[in-house]
């Protein structure tokens, strides 16, 4: 797909969207006013817990940006978080953040403008979300980053080469517009780091390796500049140790420096303290009620309420009642404690919301204990999926979001068609490339095999028995994509038509660095589900952050931002950080929205 595909903003039917139709008519008319009269009555009774100018709720990347920046506009401000420590998804993550004219990428010379980013990210939203919307995260994501940079110890690096998802389309930037955090010194927290969320993949020890150096270590067995890139990684981690740091890159950086820019400016914040729903008072968002060591309460806000809460990729409940099946929440690499807490009490607060059906989705691989995130693996060449009729289906080097837009719509049509998928490579491909945190030539874990996530086999039609599809139908998917791999050229699904394509690829194997013959036995086969990076959909805001109701009028009193509310991104995913750029944006805005009221 060498462009934005019509399956990534295609909504599913109406009967998802949650206050559309009769039956959430009645919905919104009695049982929501009937749920916020009761949490009204409940706060009146609650437990005086104490009062700021602003609570925010959540402590992942758009709450923790969303207080820094109160906090900075002279305002009192609270911070409560469910779990027991800070950080949210946004520190399991790789801390991609997409901010288009932002300081750090203009500085490295990078040939963006107002207009260039206004023309692709119309391009690559399309009629999903309003023009004004787009327009408040265009205007307000580099102003953003400078005053956290301003009000913290984050400084952040560009990606270079780290190519926008749609290159081709209007103002697309094919060396990219994504920063990440720099390293940071975990140090800088005291005891509090104790309580930062741990990352998703831990960096191996001794190292420290930023997002931008995977792309070279999965290379580092057949490239010189893998190799340097490790040796790079290697020495950095060295050259801390023996300052004494504790180096922290990616989405532990992120979290540590907004961390720290709160505890410069004095915000508390309260872990192990869940929302347990809105206080409103004639109509207005006027606290919060909270459970904090064991004790239901109230916290009154006198200026606002920013909800920063997270998607509900963990509400088994809300994902069936909202999404395409099948879907669990064992698929999610997001924080376990995101539940849709902040969405359910917008919902009650009489909040429309949009998208639910949508995820920032992700081909993975459903590993015991944990689901992998396939970035590189489905890219690199010699691999290829298949469907439950053992044919191919889709570009795989596509926008991770994509290929799982088109699983589902696939799917639709005859369901376990094509969920799961599967990945196949061949002992070439094992031979060259890291997989997950697996050296090239060592053997998968035992645990792979015997939980159904990984097969092997010594020929293709003993390959398809293991994973149940058609062997004939195997062999000619193969012999056709093999052919087109040694010409370099794929006709069927695009495989390199784009910048994007080639990110996560081998630049020895030419003249198409996405494709590679599936020759050499032994074969591999790797379940492939609909994974994701936490739910998309949520309350719906205005350009102000504000939440509205389904007439389009607002909430007073109350904000949102970040996987709680609908994502500006719409149905697509414009390059890498789309999730955290938009929530430390709309963050930002909110909190400064109340500030200037």
């Amino acid at each position: 797909m060498s462009a934005r595909s019509d399956h990534a903003r295609a909504p599913l039917p109406a009967r998802r969207t949650v206050l559309a139709g009769t039956g959430a008519g009645v919905l919104a008319a009695t049982v929501l006013p009937a749920a916020a009269a009761r949490a009204s009555a409940a706060a009146a009774d609650g437990v005086p817990l104490g009062e700021y100018d602003v609570v925010v709720v959540g402590s992942g990347a758009s709450g923790m940006t969303a207080a820094l920046t109160a906090a900075g506009r002279g305002l009192s401000v609270l911070v409560v978080e469910k779990a027991p420590t800070f950080g949210g998804s946004a520190a399991r993550s790789g801390a991609g953040i997409w901010i288009p004219n932002n300081s750090v990428i203009l500085g490295a010379g990078v040939p963006d403008t107002p207009e260039k980013a206004s023309a692709y990210l119309a391009a690559v939203v399309g009629p999903d979300v309003p023009a004004d919307r787009q327009r408040a995260f265009l205007a307000n994501g580099p102003r953003m980053l400078d005053f956290v940079m301003a009000n913290s110890p984050l400084r952040f690096r560009f990606m270079d080469g780290y190519s926008d998802y749609y290159p081709n389309l209007p103002g697309g930037l094919p060396n990219g517009r994504s920063v990440e955090p720099d390293q940071i010194d975990g140090n800088v927290l005291g005891a509090e780091l104790a309580r930062l969320n741990p990352a998703y993949m831990p960096v191996p020890a001794g190292m420290v390796v930023f997002s931008q150096d995977y792309k070279w270590l999965n290379l580092a067995a057949v490239t010189a500049k893998g190799l340097a890139v490790s040796t790079e990684c290697l020495a950095r981690g060295t050259a801390a140790a023996l300052r004494g740091e504790k180096p922290l890159t990616m989405g532990q950086a992120l979290a540590t420096g907004l961390r720290a820019g709160l505890m410069r400016a004095g915000v508390p914040v309260w872990l192990n303290s869940p929302l347990v729903d809105l206080v409103q008072e004639g109509g207005t968002v006027t606290g919060v009620v909270v459970e904090k060591d064991g004790v239901r309460g109230v916290v009154r806000a006198r200026k606002g309420v920013i909800i920063g809460s997270g998607g509900f990729e963990h509400n088994a409940a809300m994902r069936a009642q909202y999404q395409q099946q099948p879907i669990g929440t064992q698929w999610s690499v997001g924080a376990k404690e995101n539940t849709g807490d902040g969405i359910r009490a917008g919902q009650r607060a009489r909040a429309a919301l949009a998208l639910m059906e949508d995820a920032w989705w992700g081909p993975s691989i459903p590993l015991p204990g944990e689901p992998y995130f396939c970035l590189a693996e489905r890219t690199l060449p010699g691999g290829l999926m298949v469907n439950a009729n053992g044919t191919r289906f889709v570009n795989e080097a596509a926008p991770y979001s994509d290929v799982v837009h088109v699983m589902y719509e696939k799917d639709r049509g005859a369901t376990g068609s094509h969920i799961p998928a599967w990945l196949i490579v061949d002992q070439n491909y094992r031979n060259r490339y890291l997989f997950k945190d697996i050296l090239p030539t060592l053997p998968f874990p035992d645990a792979w095999y015997e939980a159904g996530a990984a097969k092997k086999a010594w020929t293709w039609d003993a390959l398809a028995g293991q994973i149940g599809v058609p062997a004939a139908a195997l062999r000619a998917t193969l012999g056709r994509f093999n052919a087109q791999a040694w010409g370099g050229s794929d006709p069927d699904f695009h495989r390199g038509d784009t910048a994007y394509d080639h990110y996560y690829t081998d630049p020895n194997v030419q003249p198409n660095s996405c494709l590679a013959p599936v020759w050499v036995p032994p074969f591999y086969a790797f379940k492939i589900v609909p994974g994701d990076l936490g739910t998309k959909g949520g309350i719906v805001t205005d350009a102000r952050a504000r939440a509205l109701r389904a007439d389009g009028s607002v909430i007073r009193g109350l904000w949102a931002a970040g996987n709680a509310s609908a994502a500006v991104m719409g149905h697509s995913y414009a390059g890498a950080g789309s999730t955290i750029g938009p929530a430390m944006t709309f963050g930002y805005v909110a909190a400064n929205d109340i500030a200037d009221a």
